[in-house]
């Protein structure tokens, strides 16, 4: 048996339990991540995560390094560089607003594709829906103190909407170019080694190194299964059978997600505005995919 066939059997959930699993997985990991943001800084963790990330698929997936053409590097270098920097501009947005909003402003990047390759004007309603969502959260000049929001750390997190949009692009080359996921553990090692720059430089500005210890290593750890490992594996196994739209509407549910778990284990309480942008955002998320084209009907063939 393959270790590919090995990790489909371990998981035999349905594929919408699968998927919402996967959801609460990647959020409760960037839960998990926040809290070793104090001692190690946004940058370490960030590297650190996709680094142990980068190990644990190349372990399951033994990814052919040796067997990579001029083409596929071609395809891997954009995809990668694109994972990393989004992680890394991800963590640092989340020091600064909450996970919930974070996420919400990074649903730029996949709405922001899902429109540009379809072209239709009703996906100009959807746009304009999460427009309106994003003014609830954007912070403007003269607003309350209490009530605003870190223009840095809103900037971040639509930088990491934009790389993830680029990400999406980039994966389709990918996966014309490698079979199953083996692009996807190469890509992890590419975005590995484009985060562990940033991740050693300011994580000794920051005085990382220090607390280095077995209990935060194995946290880190725990972030990289939870953020990467797992829930690629429910995705991968759920994308055999289910169809491309229902995903993508059941994708649409991680902003609240996002809020649920910052509110029970981080404690971030959102403003009735903030859950006016997060319900538009996915809104128009669902509503690009309710309404595309029939070819996504099919089931996706992983």
């Amino acid at each position: 048996m393959t270790s590919t066939s090995r990790t489909s059997s371990a998981f035999r959930l349905p594929p919408v339990p699968a998927l919402l699993l996967a959801a609460v997985s990647i959020q409760g990991g960037a839960a998990l991540a926040k809290t070793l943001f104090p001692a190690f800084g946004p940058p370490a963790v960030a590297s650190l995560r996709v680094l142990l990330a980068a190990i644990i698929l190349a372990v399951i997936w033994r990814p052919r390094l040796l067997q990579v053409r001029r083409g596929g590097w071609l395809a891997l270098l954009p995809y990668g560089v694109a994972l990393g920097i989004m992680n890394l501009t991800y963590y640092l947005s989340l020091e600064r607003i909450p996970l919930a909003l974070a996420v919400t402003l990074e649903f730029v990047g996949p709405l922001g594709v899902a429109v540009l390759a379809s072209r239709r004007a009703l996906d100009f309603v959807w746009v304009a829906l999460a427009a309106a969502g994003l003014l609830c959260i954007v912070p403007w000049p003269g607003a309350a103190a209490a009530s605003r929001l870190d223009p840095v750390g809103v900037a971040l997190a639509l930088t990491a909407g934009v790389c993830w949009g680029v990400y999406i692009w980039a994966g389709g080359r990918v996966a014309q170019v490698f079979a199953g996921p083996q692009g996807v553990a190469l890509g992890m090692g590419v975005a590995a080694l484009t985060t562990l720059p940033f991740g050693i430089v300011m994580g000794t500005q920051h005085g990382a190194w220090s607390h280095l210890s077995a209990p935060a290593l194995l946290t880190a750890l725990g972030v990289a299964i939870l953020s990467s490992a797992l829930p690629y594996t429910l995705e991968m196994n759920a994308l055999r059978v289910l169809p491309a739209r229902v995903f993508g509407i059941l994708m649409s549910l991680e902003p609240a997600v996002a809020a649920v778990i910052g509110l029970l284990f981080l404690n971030e309480h959102l403003r009735g505005l903030q859950w006016v942008a997060i319900a538009c955002v996915m809104l128009a998320s669902a509503g690009v995919t309710l309404t595309g084209g029939k070819k996504d009907e099919a089931a996706v063939e992983v």
